[in-house]
């Protein structure tokens, strides 16, 4: 049975909840510890859209973390360490968010212990001005570093070695080698600076994935348990609460139970852990921070309406890299906004960054980030694990039209965020631009724009479809059943013609993809391999022809990744006003925050880091 498209957020109210303060629609991660509690005597104001102000609580903790990922278990450790009561709370049925799902590629800089170890000199001042050096610049010409916000820039040059002194005593097994720059990007061009954790082999309720973030996540999470901190799994943050709708301390959040049911169950599937994980009675509930509240949510990617403000191209057949797992659906930046938050950064989103949007190898499956296996608790929810393209090629790529639209062979991933991509690289030198060999286009801009078949009101790209034949599969050694490749994401036919007709079923399918163009493209593309040029797109001596049927159409589309614009936040990682001022009480980290281009964990994990020593006092 086809997947049923995800409700979006209608633009009427995307737009009243922009324009008129409301509060958030959803979430991730909630935490703290119990006892009911009165508010203080100043908290009588309403907040906008949260309802009136709760005269009990249903659960009580000092410090309450949004999101149970890096930024939020690095913070709540560091909060509890500081002496709060501290509870997480994630929309998830396990801890983790993108974190755990991820290659536990770690780039923390400044002169780590492991750089010193073997060699690689580094200061905070030098990571400090990596991360600013307007003269590096990557696919397009697209400038790395130049409009981050300094002053987040600063405090993450001077936190990040501390950061990863704090991992290393809190378990997290990190691979003892050198640093280097496997899987790194953003992260200054002086130093090595990619550290990586032990790799975890396979998928299982302890590790969903099965990779290095599973080994980072599930160290700090056997960390912040032992430090006390209380978990709320399965509950979605609605609001946050504020002694007045404009001004006042945070008090605390407002959420509802989502637990995560898989297809022909009705037992919600449980954590992997549950000693500290708090059952609620009831599907609504209120959360009372003493303190301080944390977001650490995870981002906007997966809230299509809200990712289209930065840029219009994204529409809704894009998918979200681990949706399927964590779904970063902008709660925590839309509860901020709602009580005088705001957005910063916007030009980190809108750029050709490599970490924003992402040509995958797994085909054949939406859910294409990660390559869910049967032992996963998530495979009945993702249906297929995808098959894995050992080389383009064996096969061509074609937008909804049924028309190759770019060399294969190329991701567009840049090349100059990294020690070693700029020779010779001299700190804000106006020549670091002409000296880094980068595509003159970026894959995914080709990807994602319109064609004959964008039609109104978006105007959107459509999906992307790997096509190739019976030999390609011979090749590749691909094993194509119920469980590699799902039926509204991968098609077969006789003929090419036939081919395209069934590629309609596809829910994300916008328009019929004409069957002479796929013919046509074909053809050509054949000829290609006769000659061994592809006159149309340079992919560098084509080998294999597309002419043994049945032919094959594996969804290929470009999946949406980081989030770089969020709210503005200062060298603390308080939240603050379009006007500069800071909320009291209220602190954010990762990719629901602002103002740094920096590649996931590192700053998740160190926005964490200075975000719960801040909460906690």
């Amino acid at each position: 049975m086809a997947e049923k498209k995800k409700p979006e957020m209608s633009r009427q109210t995307f737009i009243k909840l922009m324009g008129a303060g409301a509060a958030a629609v959803a979430g991730t991660a909630l935490a703290p510890q119990l006892a009911a509690q009165t508010p203080s005597s100043t908290a009588t104001a309403a907040s906008a859209k949260a309802g009136p102000i709760p005269t009990t609580w249903d659960v009580t903790a000092d410090v309450v973390v949004l999101g149970a990922g890096a930024v939020g278990l690095a913070a709540a450790i560091r909060a509890a360490e500081g002496g709060a009561s501290v509870l997480v709370m994630d929309t998830n049925y396990d801890i983790g968010g993108h974190a755990i799902i991820s290659g536990g590629n770690v780039p923390l800089g400044g002169g780590t212990s492991y750089q010193k170890k073997y060699g690689i000199e580094d200061s905070a001042e030098t990571l400090f001005r990596d991360l600013t050096d307007w003269s590096v610049v990557e696919v397009s010409g697209m400038p790395e570093y130049r409009y981050n916000d300094r002053g987040v820039q600063r405090a993450l040059a001077d936190n990040e070695a501390q950061t990863f002194e704090f991992l290393l005593a809190h378990g997290v097994p990190f691979v003892d080698k050198a640093p280097d720059n496997s899987g790194g990007h953003a992260v200054g061009v002086s130093a090595k600076r990619e550290h990586h954790t032990v790799w975890t082999k396979g998928q299982s309720l302890e590790s969903p994935a099965g990779a290095g973030g599973t080994s980072l996540m599930r160290a700090l999470e056997d960390s912040a348990r032992k430090a006390g901190v209380k978990f709320l799994l399965n509950y979605h943050m609605d609001a946050i609460y504020r002694e007045k709708p404009d001004a006042g301390r945070v008090l605390g959040v407002k959420a509802h139970y989502t637990p995560t049911i898989l297809p022909g169950t009705t037992v919600p599937l449980k954590s992997f852990r549950s000693d500290g994980n708090l059952a609620m009675a009831s599907p609504t509930v209120t959360v009372r921070a003493k303190k301080s509240i944390i977001i650490g949510t995870g981002g906007s990617t997966g809230n299509v309406n809200f990712r289209r403000m930065s840029d219009g191209r994204l529409t809704e057949e894009m998918p979200l890299a681990g949706d399927e797992y964590s779904p970063q659906d902008a709660s925590g930046e839309l509860a901020a906004m709602a009580i005088g938050a705001t957005l910063w950064g916007s030009a980190n989103q809108t750029m050709d960054r490599n970490g924003s949007l992402r040509k995958r190898p797994i085909i054949g499956t939406r859910t294409n980030y990660v390559g869910w296996t049967k032992d996963s608790p998530l495979f009945p929810k993702v249906k297929a694990s995808g098959i894995n393209i050992r080389t383009w090629q064996d096969a061509i790529i074609v937008n909804q039209m049924g028309k190759r639209f770019y060399n294969e062979m190329e991701d567009g991933y840049p090349n100059g965020t990294t020690e070693g991509s700029i020779k010779p690289y001299v700190h804000g030198n106006w020549r670091n631009a002409q000296n880094v060999k980068f595509a003159p286009m970026n894959y995914p801009d080709a990807a994602l724009a319109m064609n004959e078949g964008s039609t109104a009101p978006d105007f959107g790209s459509g999906p992307q479809w790997a096509i190739f034949d019976s030999e390609a599969v011979k090749r590749e050694k691909w094993v194509i059943d119920g469980t590699t490749t799902h039926p509204d994401y991968f098609f077969s036919a006789p003929t090419l013609a036939e081919l395209a007709a069934k590629i309609a079923a596809c829910p994300y399918s916008k328009v019929k993809m004409p069957g002479a163009n796929l013919e046509a493209t074909v053809a050509e593309y054949n000829k290609a391999v006769e000659a061994g040029v592809d006159e149309a797109f340079g992919k560098p001596k084509p080998q294999f022809k597309i002419e043994a049927g049945p032919f094959y159409a594996a969804w290929a589309t470009i999946t949406v990744h980081d989030t770089y614009v969020g709210l503005r936040i200062n060298m603390k990682c308080q939240v603050m006003t379009l006007e500069g001022e800071v909320i009291p009480g209220l602190y954010c980290g990762g990719e629901s925050a602002a103002g740094c281009s920096q590649h996931g964990l590192a700053r998740c994990l160190t926005q964490g880091y200075i975000a719960g020593a801040e909460a906690a006092k």
